[in-house]
């Protein structure tokens, strides 16, 4: 199945910096830049006033590019719960933002994202530039950071799409064959039962012209 066309929104979420990219797929394991960049919140500013921007500037994204699907990093504990929750507010605007114009999300895990790009779920953000870099076919490396993350989550997800598809549709079959069997299985049980259920007895009349009787159906 071809996945040629299909638009990715990539994003590595984050309060302060939040990486934002778009790419698009060709044919086979081509994959062309759309865009990227990066969008900051001072730390000085209110939670409120800071998720706001974040929405704001994620929605524009979002409205201008037209992705068919968002792949988000999943957030994992790193140490620092303060770190933690501010990611997490910061996914829970990027995901509303992606639901209210019914746009699918996929998350992945960074070892997910390093494995699929470099073959080595371990690699370090040297190496993952460097292959995003080349994959793509960019001229000069993406900076800060937060764009080639938000990079290698787009690209991760182009080229899981299709296995994704695969599995989709082999649920949806195997849904399809759990439900018509469930339907024999019905049938079967409604036979079984009526051939357990009770027959009616005719009641014998006797006839007074003769000692023969015959039943009345």
């Amino acid at each position: 199945m071809s996945t040629a066309g299909m638009r990715v929104m990539g994003i590595d979420p984050g309060l302060t910096r939040c990486g934002l990219s778009v790419v698009q797929t060709g044919q086979g394991r081509k994959i062309y830049p759309v865009a990227v960049g990066v969008v900051r919140t001072p730390a000085t500013a209110e939670l409120t006033e800071r998720l706001l921007r974040l929405s704001d500037a994620v929605s524009g994204w979002m409205d201008e590019y037209q992705p068919d699907v968002v792949a988000i990093e999943r957030i994992f504990e790193r140490g620092n719960v303060s770190t933690v929750m501010h990611t997490a507010h910061a996914v829970g605007v990027l995901v509303l933002a992606a639901a209210q114009r019914g746009v699918p999300v996929h998350m992945y895990t960074p070892s997910e994202v390093k494995k699929a790009i470099s073959g080595n779920g371990r690699a370090d953000k040297k190496q993952m530039t460097t292959m995003i870099t080349r994959i793509l076919g960019l001229s000069e490396a993406p900076k800060p950071a937060d764009a080639a993350d938000a990079l290698a989550l787009a690209v991760c997800h182009c080229w899981r799409a299709p296995m994704l598809e695969r599995q989709r549709m082999s649920e949806a079959e195997l849904e399809k064959v759990r439900r018509t069997n469930q339907g024999k299985l019905g049938q079967a049980k409604a036979a079984f039962n009526d051939t357990r259920r009770p027959r009616t007895v005719p009641t014998p009349t006797i006839s007074h012209s003769n000692t023969h009787w015959r039943s009345q159906s």
